[in-house]
């Protein structure tokens, strides 16, 4: 008890001498300490009745005092949270269902959020509704051959006013309306060091009226936020 007081009162003197807070890594590494749920689930005997999915939204963020550069956390990917490269966007994905999903297999099936919900509809055994952007990836996870896997045409990312969209292995990146339009071949390029756009612009302007075509407008979600007027009312 002396000790947690010891360390709150340290952390009181240097927020009050401005002092700046020393990047969280030890955050990250203390949390494989803490009980795997897959050993209780063994334990417990319902592993082999439950799909366990580790994933994360986003990559990883300087928010907080973390440190992404202490474990090089996106690695060759470019840029951090909060960005419509890689590095904000592309996170692990791993299933583990002891019977169903072979251990230690890999695919390169690109998937995102949109996919869970008519992944786990099927799963359940429950109509998949129709008119989802997303696709079920049952057929990937329990390793049944390629052709039985529906596939997406594109994925479309929005993070206003940032827009990204990809289809294959070509992506393109826009930063806000009006702004141009990066292209990037991420089977050749993952860190998109390399705009392609003028150098294939069939590709780019293909990519481009997707990134019209993949959204529809909304007033709650717009993508270029409003401008106040000398008044104070946005226009």
């Amino acid at each position: 008890m002396a000790r947690a007081k010891a360390v709150s009162r340290r952390q009181d003197l240097r927020r009050a001498k401005g002092t700046p807070r020393r990047p969280r890594r030890h955050d990250h590494a203390a949390r494989p300490r803490c009980r795997p749920h897959p050993d209780l689930l063994d334990e417990l005997k319902l592993a082999e009745n439950t799909l366990v999915i580790f994933t994360s939204d986003n990559g990883p963020i300087t928010a907080g005092g973390q440190d992404p550069e202490f474990f090089d956390s996106n690695g060759p990917l470019r840029d951090l949270k909060f960005t419509l490269y890689e590095g904000g966007i592309r996170v692990p994905f791993i299933a583990r269902w002891p019977g169903r999903i072979t251990r230690g297999g890999v695919s390169d099936l690109v998937s995102d959020f949109a996919d869970m919900f008519p992944t786990f509809a099927e799963l359940a055994g429950a109509a998949v509704p129709a008119g989802l952007d997303g696709v079920s990836i049952v057929p990937t996870l329990l390793g049944r051959p390629a052709a039985a896997q529906a596939r997406r045409d594109h994925f479309y990312w929005e993070a206003a006013p940032q827009q990204a969209v990809r289809q294959g292995d070509w992506k393109a990146y826009r930063a806000a309306p009006g702004r141009p339009v990066e292209l990037y071949h991420l089977g050749r390029d993952i860190g998109e060091a390399q705009d392609l756009a003028a150098a294939e612009p069939a590709i780019t302007a293909r990519l481009t009226a997707l990134l019209s075509s993949a959204r529809i407008d909304s007033p709650d979600f717009p993508l270029q936020a409003k401008r106040p007027d000398k008044t104070g009312a946005k226009r």
